[in-house]
């Protein structure tokens, strides 16, 4: 993807502007990885409460939820007041893409994939 996009900017734009095809480039192949870092989780956890799955299946108590953990051959219920929205919902998914772009940003940095002028 980034080469064709750096290929792209080159036919395209004057060749004075390098920095700006690299920059570009990396911009997006880091934006990528923060919206594949960010959206897998979620998707993941969604998957696995759909009523297609396995761990949709009703628990025997009412007032409790099934809810898929890491212990594949268990069922586990949990009381359903545990599960509701909370104020700090709004907070870490935007501190986890931050995290997310800082850990790519010192990779890039730490393999060496950047321009040198």
């Amino acid at each position: 993807m980034s080469l064709w996009f750096s290929n792209f900017f080159r036919l395209h734009f004057p060749t004075s502007w390098p920095i700006l095809t690299y920059a570009t480039t990396w911009i997006m192949l880091l934006t990528m990885t923060v919206a594949i870092a960010s959206i897998s989780p979620q998707v993941t956890f969604v998957s696995a409460i759909s009523p297609a799955s396995l761990f949709s299946q009703k628990c025997t108590n009412d007032g409790f939820i099934r809810m898929p953990l890491d212990v594949p051959g268990e069922i586990l219920c949990f009381p359903s007041h545990l599960f509701v929205k909370s104020k700090i919902d709004f907070i870490v998914p935007p501190i986890f893409a931050a995290l997310i772009v800082a850990a790519s940003t010192c990779l890039v940095r730490a393999v060496g994939l950047f321009v040198e002028t």
